[in-house]
């Protein structure tokens, strides 16, 4: 059971790797503990610790929180942490369907990507300028945490001491600049380290967070809720790998041909099509759409409350509400289909398949070919967003069986479990890859 984890530090280039891998995780960490400048963080901790289960912010932030590892709540350094990156990918990403700009540098190679990572920076730190904008202009109007007022030193009015414009864009800066060093350290881990930094990331400030809520509904809910959410998490981790790890592999075999003097091909291979084929990526882009409107609402929210505000407060803003969790099922559905179709085209295949004298027995290759993929990739798409949106909105069914704060997304079930459960395997994934190569190289010397 451990001999693999026995090889991976005996081999001195993999153990380097890891290590700083770790080394960034630590800083990264360190980072989000790290209060902006000008913010009170004996007070964010008040407030945070005397809630009261009052919905407000917390709810409104909760994924965005998470994915930070409890750094926005804190107005850390890292307060936005790499939302603002991911963000900008999925925008990106989805433009090279629309711009065709895009889609000509998407098949330039290497230079091409270069380019692109380039333009999605920019928009990275303009996302991040809004979100800090947004976050630092709740925390100054006392919207941000919504403690009971006066009670163990929460006064969630004085986080934030210096009000004026030079501390507010003093602050925003600060948090700017926290996350493009956060998306300098996904791109670190990316070149020099182990699996994908973003996800890394990610990964760490959600299990960062795991004693903290474990200890909160240990102490809250009693031993036997705790028992619980424990069984029901080791269920739901069963069933994400069960899911993450099936395919439908399509055969492909591969005609003979000579190249000069040599004979290629005549081998058989399989087109592996995952049933989860568009990862955590609808849950992430359905949850930050959920919140335009209550990010909306609560910063033009006067002493009055329009219909549509109190609207949106009844029914979007409130993860137990019937509406909130119809919409976030079917709007997971309708990004799966679309992120699916943006990053598999099923005629890209067919072409490459026909140039290398590929072939699905049965099939024609070219447009046939295209179109038998298509069909299969629309028939396991299906049970594969009706998936993630189970897992997405299991949190939202049983809230107040696991969490007494009233934040959704807990790290013990749904979306935190799905994205740590993915991360793993494809991180384990590469290091066995990693381990094969270097035993196929000793065995070929």
């Amino acid at each position: 059971m451990f001999s693999p984890l026995i090889a991976v530090f005996r081999t001195p280039e993999l153990r380097k790797k890891i290590l700083f891998v770790l080394f960034i995780l630590v800083l990264y960490r360190l980072g989000a503990t790290l209060p902006s400048p000008g913010v009170d963080f004996g007070i964010v901790q008040n407030c945070l610790h005397n809630s009261g289960g009052k919905k407000g912010a917390e709810d409104l932030y909760s994924l965005i929180n998470m994915f930070s590892g409890g750094a926005l709540l804190q107005l850390s350094v890292f307060a936005i942490g790499i939302m603002p990156y991911i963000t900008a990918s999925i925008i990106v990403q989805l433009l090279t369907v629309v711009i065709p700009r895009f889609e000509d540098l998407r098949k330039e190679g290497q230079a091409g990507q270069a380019k692109m990572t380039q333009y999605t920076r920019y928009l990275t730190v303009g996302l991040a300028v809004l979100q800090a904008t947004g976050i630092v202009a709740l925390g100054s109007s006392g919207s941000l945490l919504q403690g009971k007022e006066g009670a163990a030193g929460c006064y969630p009015d004085q986080i934030i001491h210096d009000k004026s414009i030079w501390g507010l864009s003093l602050i925003v800066v600060v948090m700017v600049a926290g996350a493009m060093v956060v998306m300098w350290f996904g791109e670190l881990i990316t070149e020099r380290g182990i699996g994908n930094g973003m996800s890394l990331l990610i990964s760490a400030g959600i299990v960062a967070r795991i004693p903290a809520e474990g200890k909160m509904i240990l102490n809250d809910r009693g031993g036997l809720a705790f028992a619980l959410v424990l069984v029901a998490g080791l269920v739901i981790v069963g069933g994400v790998v069960f899911i993450e790890m099936g395919q439908r592999r399509i055969p492909v075999q591969y005609a003979k041909r000579m190249v000069g003097r040599k004979m290629y091909g005549g081998s058989s291979t399989y087109l592996p099509l995952k049933v989860n084929q568009a990862g955590v990526i609808p849950v992430i882009f359905a949850s930050s759409l959920l919140y335009l409107p209550m990010l909306v609402s609560n910063l033009t929210k006067g002493d009055n409350a329009k219909g549509w505000q109190q609207f949106i407060d009844q029914h979007l803003a409130n993860p137990t509400s019937t509406v909130y969790i119809v919409v976030y099922f079917l709007l997971i559905i309708f990004f799966t289909y679309f992120y699916v179709a943006v990053t598999f085209n099923p005629q890209e295949r067919a072409d490459d398949m026909k140039k290398y004298g590929g072939f699905i027995p049965g099939i024609r290759p070219g447009q046939p070919t295209a179109d038998y993929l298509g069909y299969v990739l629309s028939r396991i798409t299906l049970p594969g967003s009706i998936y993630l949106g189970v897992i997405a909105i299991l949190p939202n069914l049983f809230l107040n069986v696991g969490n007494s704060g009233g934040v959704q997304n807990l790290p013990f079930g749904g979306t935190a479990l799905l994205i740590m459960v993915v991360v793993a395997l494809d991180t384990v994934k590469q290091v066995n890859s990693q381990l094969m190569q270097r035993k196929y190289e000793g065995f070929l010397n």
